[in-house]
């Protein structure tokens, strides 16, 4: 292998790192980014010692919205039926115990209608 023009004999290939966050498997090429952002920014910054609500990320995974659903299944977070999966989804903090998130695209004006993401899935396949 050659990096910056100098030939390294030991290194036969790549490192792979890039795994979908859905289905765990090889990302070949570039991967689909989502990331987790509020409209509002926090009022103070999460202190050292705790840890914040929501990672932002950015999540990576394969080209269909398939895994991205998976991937909120496995995490127990609801999805807006009223919206897409987009690069970038709005957090919002259901009114329930426990308490639960639900993701949304923010792009429409009516009232939210959070699903669980499995039967999203299957209504679209």
């Amino acid at each position: 292998m050659e990096l910056y023009g100098v030939r390294i004999p030991t290194i036969v290939t790549e490192n792979v790192a890039a795994r979908c966050a859905g289905c765990g498997e090889i990302i070949e090429g570039r991967p689909w980014r989502i990331s987790i952002l509020d409209v509002v920014a926090p009022e103070a910054p999460v202190a050292w010692t705790a840890t914040a609500s929501v990672n932002p990320g950015p999540f990576e995974f394969h080209g269909e919205p398939s895994h991205v659903l998976a991937w909120m299944a496995q995490r127990g977070t609801l999805f807006c039926r009223r919206s897409q999966v987009r690069e970038t989804m709005r957090p919002v903090w259901l009114p329930v115990e426990p308490r639960r998130l639900g993701l949304c695209d923010g792009l429409h004006r009516d009232d939210h209608e959070f699903v669980d993401p499995a039967a999203v899935a299957a209504d679209r396949s």
